[in-house]
């Protein structure tokens, strides 16, 4: 009699389960939710990080050069030598020998003189690959990526 009674309470009920996966599915979306946006704002750092490295780079290669890249030759001139190239540092101008993508897996798009009237800009077209947008889906220039440097005060 005794074994009897010890097995109806060992075990869950139906409502018990239920309510359990219910909590679960719960804490699931929060979790879910949160993670989305985390991820759409790693993507931006990421990127604009690497837009920073990028003007970074096509800024030291006109100091040793004298000139910028064309278009023609792009980001490539970063990490593979122009044939008609003086001065052009071993190595290249980048850590690897691969060019950074953006946070969405794209590559970078590098303009000379652009519209903005600076000498050039390197862009991310933003996670809808677009140009323009707004939030995640806008533009991301290396002229916005780069803090100018003040001049130390006196």
């Amino acid at each position: 009699m005794r074994h009897k009674k010890y097995r109806k309470l060992a075990g869950f009920t139906m409502i018990e389960l239920m309510a359990v996966l219910i909590i679960l599915g719960l804490l699931f979306a929060v979790v879910a939710r949160s993670y989305v946006g985390h991820t759409d704002r790693a993507r931006v750092i990421t990127t604009m990080a690497n837009l920073k490295q990028l003007h970074q780079a096509v800024q030291q290669f006109k100091m040793d050069t004298g000139r910028y890249p064309t278009e023609e030759e792009g980001l490539r001139a970063l990490i593979e030598q122009p044939p008609d190239v003086q001065g052009w540092q071993p190595g290249g101008y980048l850590e690897t020998s691969k060019l950074p993508a953006d946070g969405w897996g794209r590559e970078f798009i590098y303009q000379l003189y652009p519209e903005s009237g600076k000498p050039f800009v390197i862009k991310s077209l933003g996670a809808d690959g677009q140009e323009g947008g707004e939030g995640y889906d806008a533009d991301l220039l290396s002229t916005d990526a780069v803090v100018p440097q003040e001049a130390p005060s006196r």
